[in-house]
């Protein structure tokens, strides 16, 4: 079965209805934002690719922004050119701190994206964004070659800053039957934290998405008590393995054309609450871990489905000030 294949049969298999972003100018990026967070201005760069081939995950529907077909090198290499003709400017190209590349799947499996295009995208970054202290790239674990990564690691320190290597992978859930039989994530604890053990070998950061109230049916304490019981795992791998990692958080929002749309129509699942967020972060103090809170839902959820309904609420607030320095007191409101 050619990929293209595999990927809609993948997409079909778990009842997702979406289609996929043929329309898209292959010669641009497919999305691209401007954050802060505790390493500063951050860039985070959505690159138009062919989707992922995973394609199951049970809420994602991010694959819709990508190509259900081969997009090739030199179509990536002028998205790169793109992003650092007109996206990074002269005024902001010494404030960024962190780039994270994306693809809306796995940037480290060649299939789907180019290497080639990986290498000329960090030659121009070393070039173009003298400041940047961390490349993240976000990939599904089974891609992660370390030998790879070690020349990665090394071109990023041709730099004029000494660029450190982020991956960046999705965990979702901490439950196993949650996480793999419900979700249809397909990731192991064993596979996680072989991939944890290599990553501290060589001094590599580690950043992991979990999704808040992932499923149809989960109850607002089930949801917390299971990203409560991920931070503390986290927390164990961090001390364990002495290696440096990141809870990406997101709140659960309903994507169109997948089983939660579904779900939230017919009243099964509701996004969940920015209180149960504060809630979570609260319980976080002092476990050794960083987390990231990613409210905003890349306008893939249908009206209504996010958990931010009111972008001007202090919560939201709050929580955007925590992602940019971790300062737990601002949460006690």
């Amino acid at each position: 079965m050619e990929l293209s294949e595999a990927i809609l049969y993948r997409t079909e298999s778990v009842g997702k209805s979406y289609h996929f972003g043929e329309a898209q100018n292959p010669s641009l990026p497919a999305q691209h934002w401007f954050q802060q967070s505790t390493d500063g201005l951050t860039l985070f760069i959505v690159f138009y690719s062919q989707a992922c081939r995973w394609s199951k995950c049970l809420g994602c529907n991010l694959p819709s922004k990508m190509s259900q077909f081969h997009v090739p090198f030199d179509k990536l290499m002028k998205q790169v050119d793109y992003v650092f003709d007109y996206v990074v400017s002269e005024e902001n190209r010494s404030e960024i701190r962190k780039v994270i590349v994306s693809n809306n799947g796995s940037i480290l499996d060649e299939d789907t994206f180019s290497s080639t295009a990986l290498f000329y995208f960090i030659a121009k970054m070393n070039m173009t964004c003298p400041s940047a202290k961390t490349l993240c790239i976000e990939t599904r674990p089974e891609y992660v070659d370390i030998e790879e990564l070690e020349i990665l690691a090394r071109v990023l320190k041709e730099g004029e800053t000494h660029t450190q290597l982020e991956i960046a992978v999705g965990f979702e859930a901490f439950d196993d039957d949650l996480r793999n039989q419900v979700f249809f994530k397909g990731l192991t604890i064993r596979s996680f934290e072989e991939l944890a053990e290599k990553l501290a070998q060589h001094q590599f950061k580690l950043k992991t998405y979990f999704m808040l109230k992932p499923v149809p049916g989960m109850t607002e304490a089930e949801a917390i008590e299971d990203i409560v019981s991920g931070i503390e795992y986290l927390s164990a791998i961090a001390k364990k393995y002495d290696i440096e990692i990141n809870m990406h958080l997101n709140p659960t929002y309903a994507a169109y054309g997948t089983p939660l749309e579904k779900a939230f129509n017919e009243g099964t699942f509701s996004p969940p609450k920015l209180q149960s967020i504060q809630q979570i972060l609260l319980s976080a103090r002092d476990k050794g871990i960083s987390i990231f809170v990613g409210l905003y839902d890349e306008g893939l959820a249908v009206p209504g489905g996010s958990c931010v309904n009111d972008p001007a609420d202090k919560l939201v607030a709050a929580i955007e000030r925590f992602n940019e320095c971790q300062d737990y007191d601002l949460l006690l409101l």
